[in-house]
């Protein structure tokens, strides 16, 4: 395996590289030293560097030896989140509320890996576009990226991309075609009602019985109008009203997030949303503004760059330690707006880490970082192949 050894060669170089990111988190759209750190090191390498894509997006492009061919496009997300960590590790953040709890410091690491190995050997034909996306934890990375003409500037036959797995063995890969994550809506509900005294609540249209009511209501949804061989959710994350023990509040508001696998599911969770809504306010006599926003569409990989894409997998981790997903997961990635753009595939990487994702004690095991390097590095050289 070529690939891994030379990759593994500056696995310590890629940690390093990996801490100093984790170290100096930034949350969506303010990637700017990340950015930075980033088209240094792609420069240094000798790959052209376009930055700006996308507000703090970077993305390299770097031609083969072997000649004229397609394009490949190898996408990392680069932002943290807006939490506090709780691990004590050695490069822990430095940044108060900040913290790369999801390891796309780790991600951004391993598509640098692969890109200093492509531009070293360039052992291809034709091109590889290397995306580092910002903003991909709900604020529309890959839509303004896209927005400005990504694959318009940059043209691309077939994309790639790949997320860290502390739910997977170390050095374990999982993949699976056809749709693999969520498409995700957030919403936020305002109820308006009519305060009054606590002791007079005659005198009040209650938005806390409303809202209350209308959570309820809200999960028949998926257990009454969702069919049983759909998978559907509807969580109500948030519920804010009032602001003293005696008052009866003049408003209430909700705010969750909705989950399906297909156009069709959406489509009618949100119209039954509405018309849920709709029906309480007149049924207590008061005002329910309902605002649904798209975050993301459903992630469906394809057939032909999944194969690709797992025949890469079986030349780095060996054929043991690739499986296929049996069932989608709920969680959900912006890596799907390029997907339905461009074909690919998307895959998962089992680390040492023994954390869940998003979680603020979340340690990411470096081991991953020379397999996911090498994983992109090899299907590119699988399919620009002379």
């Amino acid at each position: 395996m070529p690939t891994l050894t030379r990759i593994e060669s500056y696995a310590d170089e890629l940690k390093s590289i990996r801490w100093d990111i984790h170290a100096h988190p930034e949350i969506g759209f303010e990637e700017e030293r990340t950015s930075e750190v980033v088209a240094t090191l792609l420069t240094s390498w000798g790959i052209a560097v376009h930055r700006g894509i996308g507000k703090t997006g970077v993305v390299g492009v770097l031609e083969g030896k072997l000649g004229a061919g397609r394009s490949i496009g190898l996408r990392a997300d680069m932002d943290a989140l807006p939490m506090q960590e709780t691990a004590d590790v050695p490069y822990k953040s430095t940044i108060d509320g900040k913290f790369h709890g999801c390891g796309h410091d780790g991600h951004t690491t391993m598509l640098l890996g692969a890109a200093r190995y492509l531009s070293e050997t360039r052992d291809f034909a034709g091109r590889v576009v290397f995306i580092f996306q910002p903003a991909e934890e709900g604020l529309g990375g890959a839509r303004a990226m896209l927005a400005e003409k990504l694959f318009e500037q940059f043209p691309c036959d077939e994309i790639y991309g790949l997320h860290n797995s502390p739910y997977l063995d170390a050095g374990k890969i999982s993949i699976r075609t056809g749709p693999s994550m969520a498409g995700a809506d957030f919403f936020d509900i305002k109820v308006k009602g009519h305060g009054s005294h606590g002791a007079n609540p005659q005198a009040s249209k209650d938005p806390i019985i409303v809202a209350n009511a209308l959570v309820q209501a809200l999960q028949t949804i998926v257990s009454r109008n969702t069919s049983p061989l759909e998978s559907a959710v509807v969580s109500v994350t948030q519920f804010h009203s009032g602001s003293a023990y005696n008052v009866i509040p003049q408003e209430a508001t909700l705010a969750g997030t909705i989950r399906t696998f297909s156009s069709e599911v959406g489509d009618m969770v949100r119209n039954r949303m509405r018309t849920i809504a709709a029906g309480l306010a007149a049924s207590f006599d008061v005002e329910i503004e309902v605002d649904i926003r798209n975050i993301f569409d459903v992630l469906v990989n394809h057939e032909s760059q999944t194969e690709a894409l797992k025949q890469a997998a079986f030349d780095i981790v060996g054929e043991d330690n690739v499986s296929t997903m049996k069932n989608p997961v709920m969680g959900s990635e912006d890596f799907a707006d390029m997907l339905r753009v461009v074909p690919g595939s998307y895959c998962w990487i089992g680390h040492s880490g023994n954390m869940p994702l998003h979680n603020p004690g979340f340690i990411l095991g470096d081991d991953i970082l020379p397999v996911g390097a090498s994983l992109l590095a090899r299907v590119v050289e699988r399919q620009l192949a002379a």
